[in-house]
């Protein structure tokens, strides 16, 4: 049996935490899987989950959330066949304008190829490094792994990048 919110004040939190949070754990889970369906499952998982009355006794919210969409994640990613790349054409990045560079479309695309080709876990770095801003610590918290393996990641995920791009 399916458990339900206590009552619509619950409801409404979570719709709040939905529109609060959703955007950045979506393009979260996108750099994880590399799959915008999965992504969406991802982040949908979670929050029916939470409607279901899962993490009702949540301290950090977003700390709560983004570890839940990681564990999503990767136990998706545990559930593909191994070597399997996502078919999907479409873009990890998003594409800024930007005045005086306008068409970097080219750039765009050699860099998501780049990061496609990284396994999750150095892509997940990257993200939370680069796009977010994330230092090495704050990553290892969120993914239990120790500071020199974040770092690791990070170094072999840039090395990688770096071949790739020239």
């Amino acid at each position: 049996m399916r458990r339900r919110p206590a009552d619509a004040a619950a409801a409404e939190r979570i719709g709040r935490l939905y529109d609060r949070f959703s955007g950045v754990l979506y393009r979260y889970a996108l750099m994880i899987l590399a799959d915008p369906a999965g992504a969406a499952d991802a982040v949908q998982q979670v929050f029916v989950a939470l409607l279901g009355g899962a993490g009702s006794a949540m301290d950090d919210e977003e700390r709560y959330l983004r570890g839940a969409v990681r564990n999503a994640c990767y136990s998706t990613l545990r559930q593909r066949r191994p070597n399997v790349l996502s078919a999907s054409d479409a873009p990890l990045l998003e594409a800024v304008a930007d005045r005086d560079r306008p068409d970097r479309s080219d750039e765009r695309i050699a860099i998501e190829q780049a990061m496609r080709a990284l396994p999750a876990e150095q892509r997940e770095v990257i993200h939370l490094k680069v796009f977010e801003g994330w230092t090495f610590q704050e990553i290892a918290n969120v993914s239990g792994e120790s500071i020199n393996t974040v770092a690791s990641r990070y170094r072999y995920a840039i090395d990688k990048m770096r071949e790739q791009l020239g």
